[in-house]
């Protein structure tokens, strides 16, 4: 799958393509998220109690908002339109940035804070416009009459639509779109942070 997006992504060649296709590739994404989440545990910098437990606090509530968002979608089979996807069309990335300006604050680490920056920059824009060109392409005028007034992943509104399109499932959530697993790890990588932020 991440390949054949990656090469469906992209037409270039040489240099330009091989970094295209790290861009549209997936597994990429998600592998070198995880880990520079995983790093801030070994980078952190001497920050004050309170900034570690709001930077914690602020993950937390990324992953509670993932978890949410990742219970009322059925991939390519549904389209959301209400709930989280009533605010934003890719609520799990806006999740994940959430996430990772959390584990930044409390890392307080500011080459960390660039490096978070320019691994947004790099795999986000590219990320959104290829899930946008496959709901388009699936779903088409519901999708397009959607997306004419839905931010891509910062909601420019706060026009909240109470979930209709399905009911938050936890199955679906944790189970066979992953969040269980994902939550154990950052569990793990805010335990690594909490240690050794410690005196």
């Amino acid at each position: 799958m991440s390949v054949t997006r990656s090469r469906r992504a992209t037409d270039s060649t040489g240099l330009a393509g091989v970094i295209d296709m790290l861009r549209y590739h997936e597994a990429s994404r998600q592998g070198i998220g995880l880990l520079l989440l995983l790093i801030c545990g070994f980078v952190i910098e001497p920050a004050g109690v309170w900034r570690v437990i709001a930077g914690l606090l602020l993950a937390c509530a990324g992953q509670a908002w993932r978890i949410y968002a990742a219970g009322v979608i059925y991939k390519n089979t549904r389209l959301a339109t209400s709930g989280a996807y009533s605010l934003v069309r890719h609520p799990l990335y806006l999740g994940n940035f959430v996430i990772m300006a959390g584990f930044t604050l409390a890392c307080a680490n500011w080459v960390f804070v660039i490096i978070f920056v320019l691994f947004f920059l790099f795999y986000y824009p590219p990320a959104i416009a290829y899930e946008d060109a496959k709901l388009e392409k699936i779903f088409g005028d519901e999708w397009r009459s959607w997306s004419a007034d839905t931010a891509a992943m910062i909601p420019n509104r706060l026009a909240w639509t109470p979930d209709r399109d399905a009911r938050w499932n936890m199955r679906q959530s944790l189970v066979r779109n992953g969040e269980l697993i994902i939550s154990i790890y950052l569990l793990g990588c805010a335990v690594l942070l909490w240690y050794q932020a410690s005196p």
